[in-house]
C-alpha cells in the first residue's frame, strides 16, 4: 500500500513493488522521487500529516483487504482467505515441504466464490494433491464473473462446481480443524443492482458438504486505515475512496485512484487511473484547474 504525495511515495513495504523495483529506482532518482518504507498510512503517519508538508496527495493503497463471509466456523483452522493461500503458496513457496509459511495440503477442499481468485485458488489446491476441490458459488453457471478460459481450465483439472449453492456454517471437530461446510441450494430471482439476478435460499435445502479445508474467494477491500483516519474522505458503502475520473475526492488536495477506488479490478486500469490522477494533481497545483 502506497500513497504518492508531490516527490514522495510512502509505503508499508520495506521492498515495495518487488517485480518493477529496478525501473522504480531508475526513475526515481532520475526525478528526485523519495521512497519512504515501512510506513503504514493511518497508524504511522496520516494523510493530514503529510498535507502539513505537501500541497497534494495520491492515495493508490489499493484494495488488499479479504472479504468473509460472516458465518460461524471462519476461525477454524483450515479456513484461508484466497489472499493468504495464494500468497503463501506462490511468494513464500508453500508447495515445498519445508517451507516456513505451510499451509495445510487439504484432501477435500472448498473454495468459495465464482472469481477468477476462486479459479486460481481451486487450481493450486488441487496441484497441492487434493482428491476433490469444490467451488462453491451461489448463481448458476451462466453468471460466474470468472473468465471462461479460468473456468475451463478448472474444469479441466476435474474441479467441482457446485453452483446455485451457498454455505452458511463451517463444520468443526473437537479440535477445532474443519470437518464440512453447511450449504443451502439457492434459486435466482430478479435482478439486483448489478444487472445480475439475485439468489434466494430454498427452505429446507441445508445439506453439508464433507471438507476439511476452506478458501474464501469472495473478494477484497481497500484498507480502511485511510478512511477511518481522514476526516471528510466520502467513501461508499463499499469502503471505496469515491473519486471523480480525474481522481479528485471530497478533499481538497487528496486524489485516489486505483482499487481503493474502483473496488478489486486490473492493473492496467489502476495504472490508467494513476495516469489521469497525475495530469489532475498537475493542473491543481499550478492552479490551471481554478482557472477553468
Amino acid at each position: 500500500n502506497f500513497v504518492i504525495s508531490s516527490k514522495s511515495v510512502f509505503t508499508e513495504d520495506a521492498n515495495p513493488l518487488p517485480v518493477a523495483n529496478a525501473l522504480i529506482a531508475k526513475n526515481s532518482i532520475k526525478h528526485s522521487i523519495d521512497i519512504e518504507t515501512n510506513v503504514v498510512i493511518g497508524r504511522s503517519i496520516s494523510v493530514d500529516d503529510i498535507l502539513t508538508k505537501y500541497d497534494a496527495v495520491f492515495i493508490g493503497s489499493g484494495a488488499g483487504l479479504p472479504r468473509f463471509m460472516g458465518i460461524e466456523g471462519e476461525n477454524l483452522k483450515g479456513v484461508y482467505s484466497a489472499n493468504e493461500f495464494l500468497t503463501r503458496i506462490n511468494l513464500m513457496k508453500a508447495y515445498k515441504d519445508d517451507s516456513r509459511t505451510p499451509v495445510q495440503h487439504g484432501k477435500h477442499v472448498a473454495v468459495v466464490g465464482g472469481g477468477n481468485v476462486a479459479m486460481d485458488a481451486a487450481r493450486c489446491a488441487m496441484r497441492l494433491g487434493a482428491e476433490k476441490v469444490y467451488v462453491i458459488y451461489r448463481r448458476s453457471m451462466d453468471e460466474l464473473p470468472a473468465r471462461a478460459e479460468e473456468v475451463e481450465n478448472a474444469q479441466e483439472e476435474l474441479i467441482e462446481f457446485k453452483t446455485l449453492t451457498n454455505p452458511v456454517r463451517i463444520l468443526g471437530d473437537e479440535d477445532h480443524n474443519v470437518c464440512g461446510i453447511e450449504c443451502v441450494d439457492m434459486e435466482l430471482g430478479e435482478p439486483d443492482e448489478s444487472g445480475r439476478r439475485s439468489p434466494k435460499a430454498v427452505e429446507g435445502s441445508n445439506h453439508v458438504v464433507d471438507v476439511d479445508s476452506v478458501i474464501i474467494a469472495i473478494g477484497t477491500s481497500p484498507n480502511p486505515l485511510i478512511k477511518t483516519t481522514t476526516m471528510g474522505l466520502e467513501v461508499d458503502k463499499r469502503g471505496c475512496i469515491v473519486a471523480d475520473e480525474d481522481g479528485k475526492t471530497s478533499r481538497a488536495g487528496v486524489f485516489a485512484g486505483g482499487d481503493t477506488v474502483t473496488g478489486a479490478a486490473t492493473v492496467i486500469k489502476a495504472m490508467g487511473a494513476g495516469k489521469k490522477s497525475a495530469a489532475a494533481i498537475d493542473k491543481y497545483l499550478s492552479g490551471a484547474d481554478k482557472a477553468e
